[in-house]
């Protein structure tokens, strides 16, 4: 979908089209690259990113620092972006795309897994500490601060002492696997609410549902 622009403009060619600057979005789905990755738990920002790909009818594409799709939603737009830098470096990638496409701090959504909610639980906040998240917490390195937007997604807390780990890039069991298509299109419908209507907005509607 992109390709083209690359050798065209050069690296510094723009994905977004030239637009109010209030009206672009980063949504950020955090994972792991690689396939024994891509059905674990750890990886759920990466499987809503893709949903709603397949939802839209969007291509992922190569790019620097991870893969990404464009699409519009109600006079908007948003970049999705799957980080390629690995989990615990993800904000590199976050920073580059934020000032490559001028996307303010207050459009920025980060799509994780959360050990702390029961499976399936959706939550978004507008700030908090990255909650012993590798990821979140090279964001907030990154950034220099914790007031970024971030959708949690529960994915339970069932293991034992000093196997979280294991767990977290562990695959979803047969009862998760069977509820998790209702789950992630309700997490889709999440991004597309606060594109739209905005973080507070969506917190009300979609939190703890």
């Amino acid at each position: 979908m992109f390709k083209w622009l690359f050798p065209l403009f050069g690296k510094r060619a723009s994905v977004l089209s030239e637009t109010d600057t209030m009206k672009k979005f980063l949504i950020v789905g955090l994972g792991n690259i690689g396939p024994k990755y891509a059905n674990t738990r750890h990886n759920v920002g990466f499987k809503i990113l893709d949903t709603l790909a397949e939802e839209e009818g969007l291509t992922f594409e190569t790019a620097k620092l991870g893969d990404i799709a464009v699409f519009k939603y109600k006079g908007r737009q948003a970049l999705c972006l799957k980080p390629s830098t690995y989990m615990n470096l993800s904000g590199k990638a976050v920073r580059y795309w934020m000032e490559k496409e001028n996307i303010p701090l207050e459009n920025v959504l980060v799509i994780t897994d959360d050990i702390n909610l029961p499976f399936g639980t959706l939550r978004l906040k507008m700030k908090g500490s990255d909650g012993g998240h590798n990821g979140l917490k090279d964001i907030q390195s990154t950034l220099q601060t914790t007031r970024y937007n971030r959708f949690r997604f529960g994915v339970g807390s069932e293991f034992g002492k000093g196997q979280q780990v294991d767990y977290v890039l562990g695959e979803w069991n047969d009862e998760e696997n069977e509820r998790l298509p209702e789950r992630l299109k309700r997490a889709t419908e999440l991004v597309r609410s606060f594109i739209f209507a905005g973080t507070k907005n969506t917190m009300n509607i979609f939190n703890n549902t």
